[in-house]
């Protein structure tokens, strides 16, 4: 499983609540040739609600989760963790 996480080392003390899914748009190409490919987002504890709500409403994040620490995968395929900070769509209610 390849993984891109966007945190800094900063964010990743700050940013540990993580909501994302199997992407199904990316999945089985590129970074995810012959695998699944997983879009993450990470934020702050106190914006995991809206952040769920955003994800859950976006319609191409299947099998979302949410959790703290570690975003669960395996197999081949690709991570994508993405930062989830002021001004962010899901903050804004985009």
């Amino acid at each position: 499983m390849e993984r891109i996480d966007d945190r800094t080392s900063e964010e990743q003390d700050t940013h540990t609540s993580l909501i994302g899914g199997l992407d199904r748009g990316m999945s089985g190409w590129g970074g995810a040739t012959g695998g699944k490919s997983y879009s993450v987002w990470a934020c702050r504890l106190t914006d995991a609600v809206a952040v769920l709500d955003w994800v859950e409403r976006r319609g191409d994040i299947t099998y979302i989760r949410a959790t703290v620490g570690t975003f669960p995968t395996s197999g081949p395929g690709h991570t994508h963790t993405y930062v989830v900070n002021d001004g962010h769509p899901a903050l804004r209610g985009d």
